[in-house]
């Protein structure tokens, strides 16, 4: 199989180390906006840079991965889709309903495979807390409570391209809500803060939020998110049941100190990123993108799971503005 690459910032350099190595991947073309970094990489990995995403269309691939900046998400699906071709994307499609609509309506038409990449639905924490939660060891379910949070701010210049803390971060939390627990979120009301660096205020964007979230059969969930979590990368769920209570991303690297005498110590060697906490998971979703290329496996997280996702985090957005609570159904869903 031969496979595109299109994008070799972090993300998309870690993609090229995986699929490099991947059994069923002969050859590996990437590209990059910045074609010397496309060549490092290449160079690295052993694969072959094309001078950019044209050539990826033109000298002929099995399938595309796109791990490119969020603006060229869309279009490049729809080339991808009017090429034939199956795409995995990082999410988002785009950071607006319009531009995700059209690039799906793009991949209808063709009849083509998208595959998002949610990474979360490939962690082993989150995969056992679903299958806890389906097979009643929790019995019902009431509350949820997600968290994301970041160790660092990312650069000045992120933010007002990155859309925002709902859309750009707290959107893997609404879509693993939605995996783990099966149930669809019908309300929301978010807020949020900006009291941090002035950069988030200059972009019109939170360091903080909050967002409550009532689901289709009446659990109650939270979701918070922080660009400002100095003690390290945290992200975890705990789900509460009428007979049981579980967590996900506890560990030994979880950055939470105790303040009880007989409590756990805290971490030694905190999370210090997505990259090192997802590694496995992201390597998962590649190899099932390649399964789903080969007609083995089932697209697991296909583009209507991104638009849902997106929904949510736009409901929110409202939801902030407006200072009330937003039902889902006044988020346009086509």
């Amino acid at each position: 199989m031969r496979i595109g690459l299109i994008g070799t910032g972090r993300i998309g350099t870690f993609h090229a180390g995986v699929l490099s190595r991947h059994r069923e991947v002969g050859s590996l073309v990437v590209a990059d906006a910045d074609p010397a970094r496309a060549a490092e990489v290449a160079d690295r990995t052993g694969s072959t840079a094309a001078p950019s995403a044209d050539e990826i269309f033109a000298w002929g691939v099995d399938a595309v991965v796109i791990a490119s900046a969020t603006a060229a998400h869309a279009e490049l699906i729809a080339r991808a889709a009017r090429a034939g071709l199956p795409a995995f994307c990082e999410k988002p499609i785009a950071l607006d309903l319009p531009g995700t609509l059209g690039a799906l309506r793009e991949v209808e038409s063709a009849g083509t495979v998208l595959q998002l990449g949610f990474m979360r639905r490939f962690d082993a924490g989150y995969t056992a807390a679903r299958e806890l939660v389906r097979s009643g060891r929790l019995g019902r379910l009431h509350t949820v409570r997600a968290i994301t949070s970041d160790p660092a701010p990312p650069p000045a210049a992120y933010l007002p391209l990155s859309g925002g803390l709902y859309r750009d971060c707290l959107v893997h939390d609404f879509d693993i809500l939605r995996w783990v627990t099966g149930r669809e979120v019908v309300e929301v009301y978010a807020t949020g803060s900006d009291t941090g660096p002035s950069m988030f205020r200059d972009a019109g964007d939170v360091d903080t939020a909050a967002v409550l979230l009532t689901l289709d059969d009446g659990t109650l969930a939270t979701a918070t998110a922080t660009r400002c979590n100095g003690a390290g990368y945290d992200v975890r769920m705990e789900l509460a049941g009428e007979l049981d209570q579980i967590a996900v991303g506890l560990d030994d690297r979880t950055p939470i100190t105790s303040t009880e005498p007989q409590g756990p110590p805290a971490a030694t060697k905190p999370w210090p990123g997505f990259l090192e906490r997802f590694a496995p998971a992201y390597e998962a979703e590649l190899d099932a993108f390649v399964r789903v290329v080969q007609g083995e496996a089932e697209n697991p997280c296909d583009g209507h799971e991104a638009l849902t996702a997106l929904r949510i985090a736009e409901a929110c957005e409202l939801s902030r503005r407006e200072h009330r609570p937003v039902r889902l159904a006044e988020i346009p869903a086509d």
